[in-house]
């Protein structure tokens, strides 16, 4: 054994000066080297669990430009007279005459706006490992962008006097009824007491849409909790479908050949009266509740800037408020 510029090395007796070999010292160095030459790197990047779920539950309606304002023609029809069917005999001379009233609902329109800001070194940093600070800040805005959207179309701006789809005040809400077991919550009550609810809550809308067929609910909305709860549990220990499935199977809407559709959503967790759980019934149809994108995220302007050292970008957006055309097509029940 020698040392050699201040390294331990051995020498085998016989091989001569040039084999040598390293102690666990030298080896653990090199070993440190080798690791990192061997990472097998993951090359996506892996953004942050959100959810969003307007497309869903609402039609969204594109287009019109830049405005303060969106609005929607409502018209009611009477008649005069003391004759309201009209019916008359040979001498008649009260024959009703046909009046038409037309009024405007006027919805509020959002500004929506955001700033990417791309910083010049790390900009040039990004490039030598292959990424894009563009792309990733841009998926960030656009998330933002969509979650702004969910909040708008579920629960609104109540400072605004804006509200959504959850907890519109013009909408009739009501508890369910309670079970046998004098519990309001799906979990204490039977498949047929759920089952009551969902077809209570439908019925109501069609009553209120003067029975046109058009206004019967064929959207539920309830809390996720809820909705696990429908799609764990079966029927009876005999029975081989959920309750969820029961549901879709027997509700009057089906009888009446609409297609109803039951979804989680977390917005109806606390969205009742006193905090309690929400189911929301309504008609999902752009005839009956819409809203206005009249102008879709776009990149409105660019820009860079030698006091930031950076590239900034300005991206902008309207959002329009949610319209609920026919308020007697929806009803929330509440206490689920």
């Amino acid at each position: 054994m020698n040392t050699s510029m201040g390294r331990r090395v051995h020498t085998i007796d016989g091989l001569g000066p040039s084999m040598r070999m390293n102690d666990a010292a030298a080896i653990g160095t090199g070993m440190a080297f080798l690791v990192g030459e061997l990472e097998k790197r993951d090359q996506r990047l892996l953004e942050p669990l959100s959810s969003v779920t307007w497309m869903r539950d609402i039609v969204a309606k594109t287009g019109g430009g830049w405005v303060d304002f969106t609005s929607n023609q409502f018209v009611d029809y009477a008649t005069t007279g003391g004759n309201e069917d009209g019916i008359i005999g040979g001498a008649t001379n009260d024959i009703p005459v046909m009046q038409a009233n037309a009024t405007k609902d006027v919805y509020q329109v959002f500004n929506f706006g955001n700033i990417l800001k791309v910083p010049f070194i790390d900009q040039q940093k990004m490039q030598n490992i292959g990424r894009s600070l563009d792309d990733i800040l841009d998926k960030g805005i656009r998330l933002n962008y969509n979650k702004s959207i969910d909040n708008i179309v579920y629960t609104g701006v109540p400072r605004a006097g804006v509200y959504g789809l959850v907890n519109n005040p013009n909408i009739t809400a009501a508890a369910v009824g309670a079970g046998a077991s004098g519990q309001t919550k799906w979990n204490q009550k039977t498949p047929d007491e759920i089952l009551t609810d969902v077809n209570a809550i439908i019925t109501a809308t069609w009553a209120e849409s003067e029975y046109d067929l058009t206004g019967m609910a064929n959207h539920i909305l309830i809390p996720p909790q809820q909705y696990a709860y429908l799609v764990g549990v079966k029927v009876s220990e005999a029975g081989n479908i959920s309750i969820l499935q029961f549901l879709l199977d027997n509700n009057i809407a089906k009888n009446q050949g609409i297609d109803l559709v039951i979804e989680p959503s977390r917005w109806c967790v606390g969205a009742g009266t006193g905090g309690t759980d929400r189911m929301l019934a309504y008609v999902n149809d752009e005839d009956r509740v819409n809203f206005d994108l009249t102008v879709p995220l776009s990149r409105v302007m660019t820009e860079s800037s030698v006091k930031d050292f950076a590239y900034l970008t300005g991206y902008a957006a309207q959002i329009g408020q949610v319209k609920f055309l026919y308020t007697q097509c929806a009803r929330y029940g509440d206490g689920i």
